[in-house]
């Protein structure tokens, strides 16, 4: 059986009127959106990290081989 729970206090989701249904499935939509978007800005905060970590080694000085 499907409950939520708001306030600490649990309800059936069967027994709730269509508007608090309508409520309850955007909040549940809203949920897995903010999932997906956090799962989206931790690739992207992983890709700057790696781009800008390459970056750097690419600025440094290369040092130059000594002929023999």
């Amino acid at each position: 059986m499907d409950t939520i729970t708001i306030n600490e206090k649990e309800y059936k989701v069967e027994d709730l009127t269509n508007e608090q249904k309508y409520f309850v499935s955007q909040l549940q939509d809203l949920n897995t959106k903010q999932s997906n978007l956090q799962f989206q800005l931790d690739q992207i905060q992983a890709a700057k990290t790696v781009f800008g970590n390459t970056l750097s080694q690419l600025l440094e000085p290369q040092e130059e081989e000594t002929e023999q």
